[in-house]
């Protein structure tokens, strides 16, 4: 039997958000495709459980755990430090890591849901992204970035403004760090899911009328799975994406085409 060679050999993945869901369907894809990757999420348990799951679908997978509050500039700054240490240079970042606190209006938000939101949604993608082309450049290597937005960064999205927003500003960050990266041989691209099945969306997935809702615009008429979007991820790693940034591309079961 001739085995195809693993697409993402050699390279250092660092995934955030990677305790569960899609982060943990991510992970898992890009080590089952050869790559090194570095699991962060704010609690050690919930690393150590997900690392176990992979390691049961994936035995020969490299992985290594660093609990790590992706929200916090000084816990990132802590993180790379370590990864310093150890001689370790992250060539593909996963910027998952996500949360939703409010769900409401936006005329009834307060300030405290707000600065949550951007903290972990889009400060914490910038910081990470920098620390990561820093060292890139330093050591004048190519890498690759992808930041999962969502399809609400990309609509209105009633009772989701603060999450949508983030995500937004998301995209955003994604394409100008392409412009800016490119002449150093980073890529920096975006994926935007659509309502897929994991427990941080299980207020939506749990809510017939909501899901009636998608599935009835979305062309495939379903929601997703968290390993129908870690594929892309892989893709966008690769170097069959060599030409590829500034993109994002939508993964969405044809919800944003509906009518």
């Amino acid at each position: 039997m001739t085995h195809l060679p693993l697409r993402l050999a050699g390279r250092t993945a660092l995934v955030t958000g990677a305790s569960r869901g899609i982060g943990e369907a991510i992970a898992a894809d890009l080590a089952r495709n050869g790559a090194t990757v570095l699991l962060a999420s704010r609690k050690r348990a919930g690393l150590e459980e997900a690392a176990a799951r992979i390691r049961a679908a994936v035995p020969e997978a490299a992985l290594q755990i660093h609990p790590c509050h992706t929200g916090d500039p000084a816990a990132i700054a802590a993180l790379f430090q370590v990864l310093d240490a150890a001689g370790t240079t992250v060539d593909l970042l996963v910027n998952n890591a996500a949360t939703n606190p409010f769900f409401g209006p936006l005329i009834d938000a307060d300030g405290a849901a707000w600065d949550k939101t951007f903290a972990v949604n889009l400060r914490g993608p910038f910081e990470l992204s920098r620390e990561v082309a820093r060292r890139l450049m330093a050591a004048e290597r190519p890498g690759s970035i992808i930041n999962v937005s969502s399809i609400f960064g990309m609509t209105g999205a009633p009772f989701q403004g603060l999450y949508a927003m983030s995500k937004a500003a998301l995209i955003s960050l994604t394409r100008t760090l392409a412009v800016e990266w490119g002449g150093a041989r980073i890529r920096v691209n975006a994926i935007a899911p659509g309502l897929v099945e994991t427990r941080f969306s299980s207020v939506l997935v749990g809510n017939e009328e909501l899901v009636k809702r998608y599935t009835d615009r979305a062309a495939l008429g379903r929601y997703g799975q968290p390993e129908e979007i870690a594929g892309m991820v892989t893709f966008l790693g690769s170097d069959e994406a060599a030409y590829v940034t500034g993109q994002v591309m939508v993964l969405d079961g044809g919800w944003t085409v509906g009518a």
